[in-house]
This record gives structure tokens, sequence and C-alpha cells, in this order.
């Protein structure tokens, strides 16, 4: 269990509306380019994790495999909220790990169209005379709309104005600042679904979803894919010496969930699983926050990124608004955040994002980002969370092979 896996190949379909790909014509292109990329084929995988939040009983997996390659290999298709795309490659990797396979290819992918608000979308119980309780956990009435909301705008947007209640310096504008970056960072991005720059002023200006997350500082939903080709480092050190020189380090994988807290029993906790998952990945890749030379995160709305940096360790105890502030997340300051244009810019194809963020952390490290590279990168940090929930992260590292 202790050989190390690498990423092989990797590759990101441009994000946005595709009307003229469906979902598995999607995942194929993200694979083939993954397994090109890598210098590989789908001959050579012995494993296949496939995630698809919208597709869960599809079959998403087996239908890839009629595309490019029914090889006879395990699939695993997998569904873990937001995280589902970082899941499959952990699927991958602890399959590699366990030394069932040397290499294997993980692809998230989701075709989203414009399908509105996404969580809790009940009417309340308005008109009731009878209330009783019922259901697993006893409810006596839904309480979307009259008391709080499960539709993510809202869910975060009460985190983030928790952490304004709880620490200095954060208020509307700095919630803010986070989106005028991101859009700015996304300019350089070509897979990005926008590729626009707004200014503060308009970025505030903008209607009011869920105070205080405007509609410009919130993710579109977005069709997309994404796919990483996984090999154990024996393996690697049988291929090319440019393969070897292009493959990128995996030095850490963490998966959690919701540890038990009292305040998660009235709103979700979207700090506590991600602060335990950034402990450990630190810990087991042997780094610290300061070692990192980016990050991608994620950032489905404003608000989540700025309680993030403080879940990360990227700036001091109850300093995210100051570290806004000051610029410390842009990708000319001090750790550079979602570069890419993060969810916000690129979008958010719920299964593909996971693997997304791998992918962007990675081309980097390669020295292959192009106008948006971040000079002479060695270590970044993906992080995605799903409400439910789960948090990924992993940290990959630069070839010194």
């Amino acid at each position: 269990m202790s050989e190390d896996v690498w990423i092989l190949g990797t590759h990101m379909t441009k994000f946005g509306r595709h009307g003229d790909a469906d979902l598995i014509d999607l995942a194929s292109q993200a694979a083939l380019g993954a397994l090109s990329d890598g210098g590989v084929t789908i001959h050579d995988m012995e494993v296949l994790g496939c995630g698809s939040l919208f597709n869960s009983m599809a079959g998403v997996g087996q239908q890839l495999q009629k595309q490019i390659g029914q090889t006879g290999i395990p699939v695993y298709n997998v569904a873990n909220a937001c995280a589902t795309g970082a899941t499959a490659l952990r699927t991958v990797l602890l399959t590699i790990k366990s030394g069932e396979a040397d290499m294997g290819i993980a692809v998230g992918v989701e075709q989203m169209g414009k399908g509105g608000l996404l969580g809790a979308g009940g009417k309340g119980d308005r008109g009731r005379t009878e209330y009783k309780p019922s259901g697993r956990y006893g409810s006596v009435m839904q309480v979307e709309g009259l008391v709080g909301t499960g539709l993510m705008p809202g869910v975060f947007a009460q985190a983030g104005m928790e952490y304004a209640y709880e620490n200095d310096g954060v208020g509307f504008e700095q919630f803010a600042k986070v989106a005028e970056k991101n859009h700015a960072h996304s300019v350089l991005n070509p897979l990005a679904h926008y590729q626009k720059e707004f200014t503060l002023e308009e970025i505030m200006s903008a209607q009011m979803m869920s105070y205080p997350n405007t509609l410009l500082m919130c993710c579109p939903n977005t069709d997309g894919a994404a796919s990483a080709v996984l090999v154990s480092e024996s393996k690697l050190r049988t291929l090319s010496l440019e393969q070897q020189r292009r493959a990128v380090k995996i030095s850490a994988s963490v998966l959690t969930t919701d540890p038990w807290t009292e305040r998660a029993q009235v709103q979700p906790d979207v700090n506590t699983l991600t602060r335990n998952a950034a402990v450990k990945a630190y810990e087991m890749a042997g780094i610290g926050p300061k070692d990192l030379d980016l990050v991608e995160l994620h950032d489905c709305f404003a608000t989540a990124e700025l309680i993030h940096y403080d879940n990360l360790m990227l700036c001091e105890p109850g300093g995210a608004g100051e570290w806004i502030d000051k610029r410390g997340p842009w990708r000319d300051g001090e750790t550079p955040v979602n570069v890419s244009g993060g969810l916000i810019s690129k979008g958010h194809p719920i299964g593909a994002t996971g693997i997304a963020n791998i992918y962007e952390v990675a081309t980097h490290l390669r020295g292959e980002a192009g106008d948006r590279q971040i000079e002479d990168a060695k270590v970044g940090l993906a992080h995605v969370i799903g409400l439910g929930s789960a948090c990924g992260v992993h940290i990959l590292e630069r070839s010194g092979l």
C-alpha cells in the first residue's frame, strides 16, 4: 500500500454548452485525450473509475467503454455530490495502491444544460392545519423558504455570513473581490465557460441571488468532462524518459465526510471536513500550506472560496478578509488560487469538477499552462467539496524523475 501513484496523462474538455455532443461523447473526448497525453491506450488500462452525479444509475462507465474500447476491465461508477470526480480518481488510485492494477483511468463528466438552482426546492407547508412528525428524522414540516434554505446560493451565503460575523474585516466587498479575481483569471483560460473580466462595481451591482452572493459570484451550470490516467511508480519507471519527466506525483489523496457537530444539525458545516482533509493531506505529503505554489479550490460561490482560504490554512486564522484585500490569492500574490478562473468562471459540471481541478494543477506543474502559467510551480493542491457532505483534497508534486 506504500507505492506512490503518479498522473501519467490528463485532459479536460472545454467547459460550456455542448449541444452537439452528448454525455458519452464528452466523457470519450476527455478519456481519449488523457490516454493520448500519457502515451498509452485503453488496452493498457486495468481499471476505470467513472463519476457522473446526474447519471449515477446509467452505467456511464460501461457506456464509455462501448465508445472507447471494451476490454473487460473492472469499472466503478461513483456518485459523491460535487466530490464525484475526485472520488472516481481516488477509486483508481486505491486500486493501484492495493496492487490490483498498475495503470488505470478516471473520468468525470456531467451535462447540466441550464438546470437552474440546485438544492432543496420545496414550497414549504403553507395552509396546513395539522403537524405531525414523520420521516427518518421526525420532521414536523418542510422548512424550505420558511426557516433557512437548502438552495445552494443560500447555503453558502449563510456559511459566508457566519464567517463574517465571527471575524473582522469581512463584508460584501471582500466576497465580491473573490469573484473579481476569478473572472480576471478566466480571461487567460481558453477552456473556461466564461472568459470575461468584470469590475468590482459590476459584480456588486449584479442581480442578488442570496446575500452576499450576486449572480456574478455564483458558478454556472456547465457541460464538460475531465480525465486522468494514473500509474504506479514501478510501472512508470519502465516507461520512456519523456513520460517520466511529464508525470506528476500524487503526494496526498484524502477524502472526508462530516463528523458530528451540533451546529451542523441546523446549518450544513462546510468547514470542519475541509479542515480535517487539509490537515491530513499536509501531513501525508510532508508539507505545509506555505509550500504550495498554487491552489484550485471549490469556489461554487464567492463566499465558499473566501472561507476555504481559512479552512485550507492559506491565511492566518480569521484572516481571509485581509488576505483577499492584500491580493494574496491573485495569480501574482502569495499563493495563487483558482488561476483557471475557478468554478465561478470556468464552470461547474459536477461530476467533472474534482478531476478538472487536478488537471489544472497538474498542467501548471508540467509547465504547460500557457499564458496562465504560474512560473516554476512545483507543488499544488486541488480541493473539492460536495454537500452531504464529502471533501476531497489532493496534493500534487512536479516530477523529480
